[in-house]
């Protein structure tokens, strides 16, 4: 109904998962559980015989994915130094960019478009902290240190406080927000579930470090103008500081985790260039569609369409 359809044809559909909604909720519900820690059960067997149907699930959507991009990296430079420069210039150039979204939230949005905006984002929420630490397992050491500097600054330093999970979910309680996944747009479980998927399967490691290295890249400049937006709506300095930090804080993050992980990287094994850059470019279209999706829903209630008269 609100655009947003480039993906809403990629995955093997069937009878329990006839369309991209049904797909995307089911994976989301599933990572959800799977995910969470929870004692051992008598029914183990039957739990692992739902894991291998669900990953055969989102391995086809992947594969499907990774087509469909496939035609977007095909020249992507194997020399680092390249590699690099065409990576950075995603942040200017990349599916999604400087979306007109943005400049609207930071100055026209009302605080209930705001929230509504944020209940989105909240339940399509992956958790950066958790896809960086699965991601670094038995990555080369450079790469692994620059992926753990990463998680330290996510875990605050060692302080509960600076934490930014629990910062983000402070927003949430504050601004009276109540994400659930069966309320969210498939666009938005969409983008968690493949950042999901690239985490936690190694034969997408690499595809993983270039989707959380653009996450880094890009979001500053739309962290900002959220934050901004709800300054000029009246929600405090305490509420928005989980955007007022990011929007300094991932720039350095950015530059470190290109110099340190992708330089590196792709260095020891120009290879991984293709595989970075198809994870960079699947997490751009993936916010993408969330961006052209949530622009259609918000624009139709704020700004109807009128038909000229004959």
């Amino acid at each position: 109904m609100f655009g947003g359809d480039r993906l809403s044809r990629l995955g093997a559909f069937n009878p329990q998962f006839p369309d991209a909604e049904a797909l995307h909720k089911g994976l989301a519900h599933w990572n959800h559980h799977r995910l969470s820690p929870e004692a051992p059960s008598a029914d183990w067997r039957d739990a692992i015989a739902k894991e291998r149907l669900m990953k055969e699930v989102e391995g086809e959507f992947i594969e499907a994915f990774r087509a469909h991009v496939a035609p977007l990296v095909e020249t992507v430079p194997q020399d680092a130094e390249a590699f690099v420069s065409w990576f950075e210039a995603l942040k200017d150039h990349g599916p999604g960019q400087w979306d007109p979204l943005f400049d609207w939230l930071q100055d026209a949005a009302s605080l209930e478009d705001i929230k509504w905006f944020l209940t989105q984002e909240a339940a399509g929420e992956a958790g950066f902290d958790d896809l960086v630490a699965l991601t670094q397992v038995k990555i080369p050491d450079r790469a692994k240190l620059e992926l753990a500097r990463n998680y330290w600054d996510e875990m605050g330093r060692g302080s509960a406080k600076g934490m930014h999970g629990p910062m983000l979910s402070r927003t949430t309680a504050t601004l009276g927000l109540t994400p659930t996944i069966d309320a969210t747009l498939w666009q938005s479980l969409c983008l968690a579930n493949t950042m999901t998927a690239l985490a936690t399967t190694r034969r997408y490691a690499w595809h993983s470090i270039g989707a959380l290295g653009v996450v880094e890249l890009t979001a500053p400049t739309r962290v900002a103008c959220v934050d901004a937006g709800l300054k000029r709506v009246g929600v405090s300095p305490e509420a928005r500081k989980y955007f007022a930090l990011h929007a300094h804080l991932d720039v350095e993050h950015s530059k470190a985790w290109n110099a340190e992980a992708l330089l590196p990287l792709v260095a020891e094994e120009p290879a991984r260039a293709r595989y970075i850059a198809e994870g960079a470019v699947m997490r751009l279209i993936c916010g993408e569609q969330c961006f052209e999706t949530y622009r259609g829903h918000l624009w139709a209630q704020t700004q109807p369409l009128v038909c000229a008269a004959e």
